[in-house]
């Protein structure tokens, strides 16, 4: 239908084109036809100004304008004689003939009409090509003498690193294997969150192993019409099989290898088909065929069985978020090539980003750089880089939204009640950077830097991790007898956080170490859609006994905090409402150091506030480091 609409509307554009060519054309007058006898008698007479030969036809132009013809085609030696007047000297100018334009004019239409049906034919001939088409692999190939990264530029992943040298090993010298019975494995899968080098790894194999690489992702199989998947992947291996050695890649892998019999409805489904190809093709490999699969996903929990057994994927790569000398590493690759201040450490740039991916450390630098570039400086300085660590987990600076002296005074204090908490709680990270900057959707937000990678965490760390979520609700109640909505997100994480302490750490003395509630995961709608209740209902309530008492005694260990130390928190405050931002050394003498007296007035009689005061929306994250799945149980809280 549609190329049959385009052949329509070229056919009026064709028709209404030679309209208008026939009508802005001035019709030729054809010229009058005389004998070769009266031609000669004018040119006698001096009445032919001009005379042109075109073939065997003589076109002459009178004196008075008209034109002539005559046909010299047959002539006797009389005629030849007496023709031979009209080219003596002095006689009449000759013009030779050439091209013969109004000819072309004639024909122009037939032309333009030719010219527009072999553009027809062309497109449909384009578009039965790209319909038999659709069967063919769209994977990128990479010859092997293609420049590209190697394992000097992915840093931070030095296990998944030497697990995956093996397999470039095996590319360069595989007769060292072979001679001890060893066999290759034919895939590895990549797992790990986004953004922590999966496919920079695979990249770096190809440049290592210098052999074809075949590039292509998971999504590109399937297509509208039934089948086209499972004959993509059938040209790509036979492709792969045309250039061995060569490693082919297929970046997520979860778009077609999702768990079999899982989707809704009981209709034929593409994407099992496609991944029905892909097993046979996978185990249906020579012994000789030295064709290795790669593939990279941050879901491996959904992937088929089948698609997980040995002789398939032998190995899982595991790559997480870098630990401190990773960051260290990866700060370094991605800091080559920019000048930097002698002032920036790449170590304590590290220690401050824990739980950063190698993705968020590649974007840190690089908004350092154009930050420095914007204001007009030469190097990279250790300012460019703080900035751009607050605008990677809070979101850029947000210098138009206008806030009330009011508001600002309520979110120091909110800001200073988790500084201050932090501080004294002996097992609270210690804290870094407190703002009242308003960035992406917060007001303001504190940033705390542990010190030191954790991969567990104890029920004392949970408790007064939760104490310091609930220090700004605390220092708002405390200083303006009053809350605002600024601290719902400081809640909800809190009570979220206290949850988890109950239902799936096991840190309730009441309850004991027990789970509680089995998750519902669908994958085609979701990861926990629902929960099953495995508990009774008077579990239920002791459950949320539990969850109260951890934050109510939180919350008492925020307020003594707060309380004792009132005058420590107004000068915290007062200090931030003035300077905006504090951080580092700066942070640490004023949270150290005893408080002036007496202290200013402002500061010793803040004024109450109304029921309303703000609409300070969701705070950024406290604390970046990500929670683990499970942790051990500590002894009591004290």
């Amino acid at each position: 239908m549609r190329l049959s609409r385009n052949i329509i509307i070229f056919i009026v554009i064709a028709v209404a084109a030679m309209a208008l060519f026939a009508y802005f054309t001035p019709a030729t007058k054809k010229p009058e036809e005389i004998s070769l006898g009266e031609a000669i008698a004018m040119s006698r007479n001096g009445e032919i100004e001009e005379t042109v030969i075109d073939g065997e036809q003589l076109l002459m132009t009178s004196t008075a304008g008209t034109e002539l013809k005559t046909v010299i085609g047959s002539l006797s030696a009389v005629d030849l004689q007496e023709l031979g007047y009209i080219f003596e000297e002095g006689g009449p100018k000759v013009k030779p003939s050439g091209f013969n334009w109004g000819l072309l004019i004639n024909f122009l239409p037939l032309i333009l009409f030719g010219g527009l049906l072999f553009f027809l034919f062309r497109r449909a001939q384009g578009a039965n090509s790209q319909a038999m088409s659709f069967g063919r692999s769209r994977a990128r190939l990479f010859p092997a003498h293609t420049p590209t990264v190697t394992f000097d530029d992915v840093a931070g992943v030095e296990e998944a690193k030497q697990e995956l040298h093996e397999v470039v090993e095996f590319l360069k010298s595989r007769e060292k294997f072979q001679k001890l019975g060893a066999r290759i494995p034919k895939g590895l899968l990549l797992v790990g969150p986004p953004g922590t080098g999966k496919t920079l790894l695979a990249r770096a194999i190809a440049g290592e192993a210098g052999v074809p690489f075949f590039s292509i992702s998971g999504s590109e199989f399937v297509e509208m019409f039934v089948g086209v998947g499972a004959s993509r992947v059938r040209d790509l291996f036979d492709q792969a099989k045309r250039n061995t050695p060569c490693i082919v890649f297929i970046d997520e892998i979860d778009a077609v290898g999702r768990h079999r019999g899982a989707g809704l409805g009981g209709g034929h489904d593409e994407r099992e088909q496609t991944l029905n190809q892909i097993l046979t093709e996978m185990d249906g490999f020579d012994t000789n065929t030295n064709v290795i699969i790669l593939a990279a996903t941050n879901r491996p929990d959904i992937l088929d069985p089948a698609l997980l057994r040995p002789g398939r994927f032998d190995r899982r790569v595991i790559l997480d978020r870098p630990d401190i000398n990773g960051r260290k590493a990866i700060l370094k690759v991605h800091s080559n090539g920019k000048p930097l201040a002698e002032s920036v450490s790449l170590e304590v740039l590290a220690r401050q980003t824990a739980g950063f991916s190698g993705a968020d450390l590649a974007n840190l630098v690089n908004e350092a750089a154009i930050m420095a570039a914007r204001r007009g400086k030469q190097v990279i300085e250790m300012q460019e880089f703080e900035e751009s660590i607050d605008r990677v987990i809070a979101g850029p600076e947000r210098k138009s939204r206008r806030i009330s002296p009011k508001e600002k005074e309520i979110t120091a204090y909110h800001e200073a009640g988790h500084a201050l908490v932090a501080k004294m709680l002996p097992n609270a990270d210690p804290v870094h950077k407190i703002s009242i900057v308003a960035r992406g959707m917060s007001l303001g937000h504190t940033r705390q830097l542990p010190t030191e990678d954790r991969y567990l965490m104890t029920r004392s760390q949970f408790n007064d991790m939760v104490a310091t979520l609930l220090a700004g609700h605390t220092a708002e109640k405390l200083i303006f007898n009053e809350t605002t909505t600024g601290a719902y997100d400081d809640i909800e994480r809190a009570t979220t956080l206290a949850r988890k302490m109950v239902t799936e750490y096991g840190m309730s003395d009441k309850l004991g170490p027990r789970t509680f509630g089995h998750k519902e995961e669908l994958i085609f709608l979701g990861r926990e859609i629902t929960e099953q209740r495995n508990y009774s209902e008077k579990v239920a309530q002791e459950i949320d006994g539990e969850v109260h008492n951890i934050i109510q005694h939180a919350y008492k260990a925020a307020k003594k905090i707060l309380t004792e130390n009132k005058p420590k928190l107004i000068y915290v405050a007062q200090k931030l409402i003035a300077h905006e931002s504090l951080e580092g050394e700066e942070l640490d003498l004023l949270l150290n150091q005893p408080v002036p007296s007496p202290l200013p007035e402002a500061a010793a009689t803040p004024a109450p506030t109304p029921a309303k005061t703000t609409t300070k929306t969701k705070k950024a994250p406290i604390i970046p480091q990500p929670l683990p799945k499970q942790a051990p149980a500590a002894p009591d809280m004290a």
